[in-house]
């Protein structure tokens, strides 16, 4: 094993062997573990790749991170009230979170982040008071913005959270810049989402699905040779009180978890982004996630 460190305002990359054939080139990004698979090539080519697919995604967490005073979500939020006008990227995002909205009938919401302010899924029992979530809701929808691109008017009071679609993005974002570099086989892994262009000499990708009560085990193994596959579920981010778990996969009219839905939700599609979409409007239709998915037509997989 070895690594490099890129530079010190992004992180560090780390190259794995993994099995006889393949490479891992590692690192860390929008609070997930990241990585690049690869045939085996040699050292310095593969952390070049790596290189390439990490600074994208390190970009893209800067840029729509809430978490930072520096980013473009950040700067909007500032501006509450104001009219801005946001950058093509920004605007192409907005756009994909508006069609999103409309689609889901306002259960897909990025204004709803918001809720976080009471509900914090950590493991604990500590639901919120009813109160605490009445006060968010006039907070959320995102029919409220005036928003003709690139033009934006944020009402005082409302955040936007690109939480939802951003890790996904990021992988289709990643998979077109280094498609435009390589033919040979890769797949490209963000916390579980993932994209690859196609398979292995002889073989298909192997992908564990986690189990939902087991971090970091596998509940099954699923073969990929090309395409995405994204997975929504609340084996990490969730509430546990008095034997009733409440997941991280909220109502925006209602501030409440969905009732119902199963525990994990994995969606095979032709981009990310399409299968991050699909996986969790899923889960916001509770228990009629597996019907959503039936009229989609799509090859997905639950776990309850």
């Amino acid at each position: 094993m070895s690594a490099r460190t890129i530079d010190a305002n992004d992180g560090e990359l780390t190259l794995e062997p993994r099995g006889e054939h393949l490479v891992a080139v590692c690192f860390t990004a929008m609070a997930s573990p990241c990585e690049v698979l690869l045939p085996t090539i040699d050292r310095q080519a593969a952390l070049q790749l790596g290189t390439l697919v990490a600074r994208e995604a390190w970009r893209i967490e800067k840029k729509f991170s809430r978490y930072r005073a520096d980013s473009v979500t950040a700067w909007v939020h500032a501006n509450a009230g104001t009219p801005v006008a946001v950058d093509p990227e920004t605007a192409s995002l907005i756009d994909f979170a508006s069609q999103c909205f409309q689609i889901s009938n306002g259960l897909f919401d990025i204004t709803s982040g918001i809720l976080r302010h009471a509900w914090k899924f950590d493991g604990s029992d500590r639901v919120p008071e009813s109160e605490a979530i009445k006060r968010l809701l006039p907070l959320i929808g995102f029919n409220k913005l005036e928003w003709r691109s690139p033009r934006l008017l944020l009402p005082v009071g409302m955040e936007l959270d690109f939480g939802g679609i951003g890790k996904e993005y990021a992988v289709d974002r990643a998979y077109e810049l280094l498609a435009a570099q390589r033919s040979d086989p890769f797949l490209i892994n963000f916390g579980g989402d993932l994209r690859a262009n196609r398979a292995p000499a002889h073989r298909s990708w192997q992908v564990g699905i986690e189990r939902p009560d087991a971090v970091g085990e596998a509940t099954m193994i699923l073969e990929l040779e090309h395409g995405a596959l994204a997975t929504s579920g609340d084996s990490r981010r969730y509430l546990l009180k008095e034997g009733v778990r409440f997941g991280h996969i909220l109502d925006p009219r209602t501030g409440w978890p969905v009732a119902g839905s199963p525990r994990s939700v994995t969606v095979a599609a032709s981009s990310c982004t399409e299968a991050g979409l699909l996986a969790t409007l899923a889960l916001l239709q509770g228990d009629r996630a597996r019907e959503l998915l039936e009229q989609e037509g799509v090859r997905y997989w639950l776990v309850q």
